[in-house]
């Protein structure tokens, strides 16, 4: 097994003068699953590919271990790569599928047949290894795929959002596999994806990308809890934090005519600026007799669960989620007012919009 280490790491596509990855430095350790998540374009495919050796490193190394594999070809690097569309060959069987690889390097007929059973059983894949990949189902091909990663017993998986293509019963049920696979395994991992709830169920630390610049790396419930820069926080979490710019007061937050309190010390902290940006998670908000005063839009009844969407009474463009109890019916534009729990509150700086305190 291994390490993995950005070291600086930069890619500069030709004909751009931007980096699609800026200065990167991650350090993943050994046996670790680390999630690189972010928006499209923010460099998060581009890394992994970097790693892989497909893409050039412009500026700065990447070690695999102690060993600089800056510009070792792929095939020396000894990774497993996943990709987003399988990439099985139509004309094989499962079993030639996952064994390929092997025969290209030469491992004799016996053990790759053993290698290949062995991963068929960790995948639930003993009774498809003789169908072709046009009889499987998509998480059945993207399970083909993994086996074909694991019998190659390599230092580190990649995985290029490999669970983009299902249905979303199948994400959720594949994505709880892939993870328990790991930690069985022990593999180091580097996964990708844009969706921030694969990010936070699988992941034991997580990456936060933004244009090629990482943002924050760190355990899931961190970043849900103290996320260091506005992006960050409206990025994580699902449905979103609410983002509010509120104007500084005396003892508090002013948004609209209602005035949330903020210790002093807190709002001395954003310096010149005269607003800062409240951020409140939905279940941080309450309905109450005095609060913000928001119009209801919809209610989504989901039975354990319930949220309501409205607009701020202040601001017609600043949409406000709240988590409520259920089975509340407030009709569609009916005023209610949601007062949050000061305990909960995230205050990020207007002018850096980076976390206060």
């Amino acid at each position: 097994m291994a390490t993995v280490s950005f070291k600086g790491s930069t890619r500069i596509y030709p004909g751009t003068d931007v980096p699609a990855v800026d200065s990167l430095d991650l350090e993943i350790e050994d046996r670790e699953f680390m999630v690189l998540v972010g928006p499209s374009g923010s460099g998060k495919s581009t890394a992994l590919r970097m790693l892989a050796g497909l893409e050039e490193v412009n500026e700065g190394s990447i070690f695999i271990g102690d060993r600089d594999v800056t510009n070792a070809p792929p095939k020396e690097r000894d990774i497993a790569m996943v990709f987003q569309n399988y990439a099985l060959y139509p004309h094989m069987s499962v079993a030639d599928n996952m064994g390929f690889a092997l025969k290209m390097q030469g491992i004799h007929k016996e053990e790759r047949a053993k290698r290949v059973m062995e991963a068929a059983k960790l995948l639930g894949l003993e009774e498809y290894l003789e169908r072709k990949p046009k009889a499987l189902s998509g998480g059945q091909r993207q399970r083909v795929a993994m086996g074909r990663a694991i019998v190659r017993s390599p230092k580190v998986f990649l995985m290029d959002e490999p669970l983009s293509n299902l249905d979303a019963k199948l994400r959720v049920q594949t994505r709880t596999q892939i993870a328990e696979l790991q930690h069985r395994l022990g593999v180091t991992t580097v996964y990708v994806t844009h969706d921030q709830v694969e990010a936070m169920t699988m992941g034991d630390r997580v990456a936060v990308l933004k244009d090629g610049v990482l943002q924050q790396v760190d355990t899931p419930l961190n970043l849900y809890d103290r996320p260091k820069n506005k992006f960050v926080a409206g990025f994580i979490g699902s449905p979103a934090m609410n983002l509010i710019t509120a104007e500084i007061v005396d003892g508090g937050a002013k948004i609209g005519d209602y005035v949330v309190p903020v210790a002093r010390d807190l709002l001395a902290k954003a310096g010149d600026d005269k607003t800062l940006t409240l951020g409140i998670r939905p279940e941080a908000l309450h309905i109450a007799d005095a609060g913000l005063p928001v119009k209801v839009a919809v209610i989504e009844e989901l039975g354990s669960d319930a949220f309501l969407y409205g607009t701020a009474d202040h601001a017609e463009n600043q949409q406000i989620i709240a988590r409520i109890g259920t089975r509340l019916h407030n009709d569609k534009g009916t005023l209610v007012h949601l007062a949050p729990d000061p305990d909960r509150l995230h205050l990020f700086s207007t002018s850096t919009e980076k976390r206060l305190g």
